[in-house]
C-alpha cells in the first residue's frame, strides 16, 4: 500500500466515522431542540463557515462563473431543496430514535446511485451490480409486506441522496462551491422558519443562552468536517477505497442505534437487513475488481 492509499483511507474513514458515530452523538445531544430548528442551523452555520473557506482559498471566481449559468443555478437550487430534505429525514430520525431506519438508507444509496447511473447516465453495469441493485430491491419490498415496520425514514434518506448525488454528477461543481450556493439559497427560507418558531418561543438559540446557541452553531462544522475529511480520502485513495469505507457511516448509525439507544429491531427489519448486507458484500467486491 503506497502512502497516498494509506492516508486516505485515514482520512475517508474519519470522515465516514464522523458520519456514523461523531455525527449522531452531537445531534442526540441537542435532540430537545426541535428538528425544524436543528436543519435551520445546518444550513445557515453550513453556508457561514463556507463562506469563510471560500474566501480563503480565493474560490469567488468559481462561485460567481456558476451563478453566471442560470441552468446551473436553477439545478443547484433543486440539489439545495433536496440536501435540506435529507438533512431533516436523518436529524428526525436521530431525534426519534430511527437510527436503525436512517442506517437502512445510507446501507443502501450507494447502491441506488449505482441504479440511478446505470438508468440516466448510461454507465456500464455487470451482473454483481444488476445482482445488488436485486437485492435492495427484494429487500425494499419485503418491508413494504409489513406497513409497520417499513422505514420510511431511510427511503426518504435515500432517495434524496441518491438523486442529489446524481444531478450533482450531471453539472460537474465542485462539492464546496455546490454546497455553499445551495446553503445560500436555502438560507433565506432556514431564517423565514427561525422566525416563525421564535414568534412562538419555540426557539432554543438565543444570546441569552449562549452555551446552546454555540453548540447549535456546531451544527454547521458538524457537516462540513466529516464532508471535507471523506473528500480528501477521495483525493488521495480513489473513490474505490473510499466507497467502501463509507459504509462505517450507516454500521455506526446501526449499532449505535440498537446496542447504545436500544431501538427495536423487528425479524422483518432484520431480514431485510441481512438482503441487505448481501448486496453490500457484492457491491464491495466489484468496486474492489474496478480498483
Amino acid at each position: 500500500m503506497n502512502k497516498n492509499t494509506f492516508y486516505g483511507i485515514l482520512f475517508s474513514g474519519a470522515g465516514s466515522l464522523w458520519w456514523g458515530v461523531l455525527g449522531v452523538l452531537y445531534f442526540k445531544s441537542v435532540s430537545f431542540v426541535d428538528p425544524l430548528e436543528l436543519v435551520v442551523h445546518r444550513t445557515v452555520w453550513t453556508a457561514f463557515l463556507l463562506l469563510f473557506t471560500i474566501t480563503i482559498y480565493s474560490k469567488w471566481n468559481d462561485v460567481f462563473l456558476i451563478l453566471r449559468n442560470i441552468k446551473k443555478t436553477l439545478i443547484l437550487f433543486i440539489c439545495g431543496i433536496l440536501i435540506v430534505t435529507n438533512w431533516f429525514t436523518w436529524i428526525y430520525a436521530v431525534v426519534t430514535n430511527r437510527l436503525v431506519d436512517a442506517s437502512f438508507g445510507y446501507y443502501i444509496f450507494p447502491i441506488l446511485s449505482v441504479f440511478f447511473g446505470i438508468i440516466f447516465l448510461r454507465e456500464k453495469y455487470n451482473r454483481k451490480k444488476i445482482l445488488a441493485i436485486g437485492l435492495i430491491i427484494i429487500s425494499v419490498i419485503l418491508l413494504l409486506f409489513n406497513f409497520q415496520s417499513t422505514p420510511w425514514v431511510g427511503l426518504i434518506v435515500a432517495i434524496t441522496w441518491s438523486t442529489y448525488t446524481l444531478i450533482r454528477k450531471k453539472i460537474k461543481v465542485q462539492t464546496d462551491i455546490g454546497l455553499f450556493i445551495e446553503s445560500i439559497f436555502m438560507t433565506p427560507f432556514a431564517i423565514i422558519v427561525f422566525y416563525l418558531l421564535s414568534k412562538d418561543g419555540n426557539n432554543f438559540f438565543s444570546p441569552s443562552d449562549l452555551k446552546i446557541s454555540f453548540w447549535l452553531f456546531l451544527a454547521g462544522a458538524m457537516t462540513l468536517i466529516p464532508l471535507f475529511l471523506f473528500l480528501r480520502g477521495v483525493e488521495l485513495s480513489g473513490l474505490g477505497p473510499s466507497g467502501m469505507i463509507f459504509f462505517f457511516a450507516p454500521t455506526g448509525q446501526f449499532l449505535l442505534g440498537i446496542f447504545y439507544y436500544g431501538e427495536h429491531l423487528d425479524i422483518n427489519k432484520l431480514i431485510s437487513f441481512i438482503i441487505i448486507w448481501i448486496a453490500v458484500i457484492i457491491y464491495l467486491q466489484d468496486l474492489a475488481n474496478d480498483k
